[in-house]
């Protein structure tokens, strides 16, 4: 088998996909027989093929189509030829699960179908059809599709800091995925990452010295990775912050490596935002509100030692934080007015 003979099935299966051909259920184990016998190259050439047919297959056999792609991403392929098409198509799937579930809450008063351990049926769709009418199959088919299109788009938007950064309307695509969580736990993982901000730029000040430093910040995926990597690029550095270095592997951990076990680490400052409010490690980048259009993260004493595993929340996905200036007091005279005081909790 060459790649013309993996790249000539690929096309017959995503043909089968748009057309509901039956022969997709043969053609889908062999193509992923082929996949595991081709070069990452080979595989990358293929996605193109998968791309296309996302937005015109069922949702079923396009669920399947978008494993197979996350699968072909996580063997070494470049996600970004079907990262953009995967991500709008599973959007479109999810915004129907959600009509699925309200319209299955308003016949029946109860909990829609398992997605995992149930399946489609006639009868599901005799009780959507007084609600959602024609468009009631189509529903079905999506709502049992979520945890195929869950799992390739976490994998995609992991792996490709391009995508990510291109996804339009991350905030009315999270707020759909959140609302699947209930029904299928893995959402929020899909929640999580599209909230990851990418190429963000946050300002940093210290309380005590005045001082404040502009940071870049890019698939950070929640705030104790965000905390760890502050205090790395901070902390005993020239012109950062007075103390003891993070150790290296604290700041790998968080970065792009996974640790042996769960080591305890802890962060070293209170992190509040500009309007007083704490910034908690358990939140992400993203909730930080902007003061004067920029997100502000300002550094307090700690009031307490904060004790947690290392580890990143998506470890597919690399980090950076990157200190792009640094700002002394009188650089930030008129900002200082504007910064609220700690709050507290």
């Amino acid at each position: 088998m060459g790649p013309e003979d993996f790249h000539r099935a690929c096309a017959d299966l995503a043909q089968a996909a748009i057309n509901e051909n039956p022969a997709f259920s043969d053609l889908m184990p062999q193509v992923m027989g082929m996949s595991q016998q081709v070069s990452p190259a080979d595989l990358s050439a293929a996605l193109p093929l998968i791309a296309e047919a996302l937005p015109k297959a069922q949702p079923s056999l396009g669920g399947w189509l978008a494993v197979l792609s996350g699968s072909w991403v996580e063997s070494g392929a470049a996600a970004e030829p079907v990262g953009l098409p995967l991500v709008e198509r599973a959007g479109e799937v999810f915004a129907e699960a959600v009509a699925f579930a309200r319209a299955w809450k308003e016949a029946t008063g109860g909990t829609p179908p398992d997605m995992q351990d149930d399946g489609p049926s006639q009868e599901i769709v005799d009780v959507l059809v007084p609600r959602l009418a024609d468009a009631s199959v189509n529903a079905m088919l999506a709502w049992f599709s979520v945890p195929q299109f869950a799992l390739a788009m976490t994998t995609v938007l992991q792996t490709s800091a391009m995508v990510r950064g291109a996804v339009p309307d991350r905030e009315r695509r999270a707020e759909v995925a959140g609302r699947l969580v209930e029904y299928h736990p893995h959402m929020g993982y899909v929640q999580g990452v599209l909230r990851v901000l990418e190429g963000e730029r946050l300002l940093v000040l210290d309380r005590a010295s005045k001082r404040g430093w502009t940071v870049q910040i890019a698939g950070i995926g929640d705030n104790f990775q965000l905390h760890v990597l502050l205090g790395g690029a901070l902390l005993g550095r020239p012109g950062c912050m007075p103390g003891e270095p993070l150790p290296p592997e604290w700041v790998a951990w968080f970065t792009d490596q996974d640790p042996d076990g769960r080591p305890i680490v802890s962060s070293p400052w209170n992190l509040v935002d500009g309007h007083g409010a704490w910034i908690y490690n358990e939140g992400v980048p993203a909730d930080i509100p902007a003061l004067n259009g920029t997100r502000v993260v300002v550094l307090d004493p700690p009031s307490y030692t904060r004790h947690f595993p290392a580890g990143r929340r998506f470890p597919m996905m690399d980090a950076t934080l990157t200190v792009e200036g640094v700002h002394h007091p009188e650089d930030l005279a008129d900002w200082w007015p504007h910064i609220a005081p700690d709050r507290g909790q």
